[in-house]
């Protein structure tokens, strides 16, 4: 029986992505649970690459991700319009202020720019920050590029094949998966999202905390409908985002409810919540709730993503937290993993990219 250099589990973006990375360079086994890849967080993404989200520690993985993703036509420029009301300006000049050394483009708009650009905006919202760069992402594009490119490469994909045992001896991981099959490894890559801190204790290794929260979204068929160039629009103080697709709009209420890992399914109360809050925001009327869904955003206890060798567990590696920013910084993240696990020298994406912040040692 083949020991593959690495056993990727969960084939996910994060999976997918760092296993097209490390099989430029190493014998690659990617385990699935569901049917199909890409099933839970990846298949239900509000798909948009935004150089404010998740905060300035994430900001440089999302700047280096850009040029990739836009090389391979995965972008369509959007911009993002984070409102505010009057008794929000400090909170505005607060959020600016956190990105004024990052390198994003982010300028400040008075009520007028802001109706101009989100028709039928209430008086209350009277500025708002402009990020010009936002764009939206085509995720199944890039989650298949991701897959496309590690089969090329040699990656073996098993579906229908949740870890359900890991045992290493000798300096080999010995891997039994749900459905009867036995594989072997000499690294565990843990990119298990929302089952991470499981696929931790399975291994015998100390989970870090990585916590699955559950997000509401809802598209709407409104009058008027929304403009197609409609940027993305969100409250500065996180409470809402929105953005037009095809004719109707996707809502959220930016929801974080703790959640078991698992299919997540959305709560009526969160989508009444999002249209009171949109209500609040813009004189349309919303004539159907045509789909709600929900996804489970993992995030570590810092809301930082956790890449590298586990500290502790020897030949045991992490690739997971990685929140609601994950599909927009998969290129510079997943390089940035396999040079980690690989031990290859830094490349001009990954060169300006501090690896301790997102180091697992920062958990021992």
């Amino acid at each position: 029986m083949k020991i593959h250099d690495f056993a990727v589990i969960g084939a996910g973006m994060a999976g997918a992505s760092l296993a097209a990375e490390l099989a430029d360079s190493a014998s690659v086994l990617l385990l699935e649970a569901e049917d199909a890849p890409g099933y839970h967080a990846t298949g239900r993404s509000a798909a948009f690459w935004e150089e404010c989200y998740g905060g300035p520690d994430i900001v440089p993985l999302t700047l280096a991700s850009g040029p990739y993703l836009a090389e391979h036509d995965f972008l369509n420029r959007r911009g993002a319009l984070y409102v505010a009301r009057d008794e929000d300006i400090s909170a505005l000049d607060e959020f600016m202020n956190s990105f004024a050394d990052t390198g994003v483009n982010i300028v400040h708009w008075g009520g007028e720019s802001v109706k101009r650009r989100l028709p039928g905006v209430q008086l209350q919202w009277t500025a708002a920050a402009w990020e010009p760069a936002c764009a939206d992402i085509d995720v199944a594009a890039l989650h298949a590029h991701y897959l496309r490119l590690g089969r090329s490469r040699g990656v073996r994909l098993q579906t229908r094949a949740g870890v359900v045992g890991l045992d290493r001896t000798d300096g080999v991981w010995h891997i039994q998966t749900a459905d009867g099959q036995h594989h072997r490894a000499t690294c565990i890559v843990n990119a298990a999202g929302a089952w991470a801190d499981r696929v931790a204790v399975l291994a015998g290794a100390k989970p870090i905390g990585i916590a699955p929260l559950r997000r509401t979204v809802v598209q709407l068929r409104t009058d008027p409908a929304p403009p197609a160039d409609m940027p993305l629009v969100l409250d500065v103080n996180g409470r809402f985002y929105f953005k037009p697709d095809a004719g109707r709009l996707w809502l959220s209420p930016q929801d974080e409810v703790p959640s078991e890992p698992g299919d997540a399914a959305p709560e009526e109360l969160a989508v009444a919540e999002a249209i009171a809050l949109l209500e609040e925001v813009v004189d349309w009327r919303i004539e159907a709730v045509e789909r709600r869904w929900a996804g489970l955003r993992s995030f570590a206890p810092d809301r930082r993503p956790v890449y590298g060798f586990d500290p502790q567990a020897e030949g045991f590696a992490w690739f997971a937290g990685q929140g609601g920013f994950g599909i927009q910084t998969a290129p510079a993240a997943a390089r940035l993993g396999s040079q980690l696990l690989l031990g290859n020298a830094r490349d001009a994406m990954t060169a300006e990219l501090d690896a301790a912040l997102y180091a697992p040692s920062r958990f021992v």
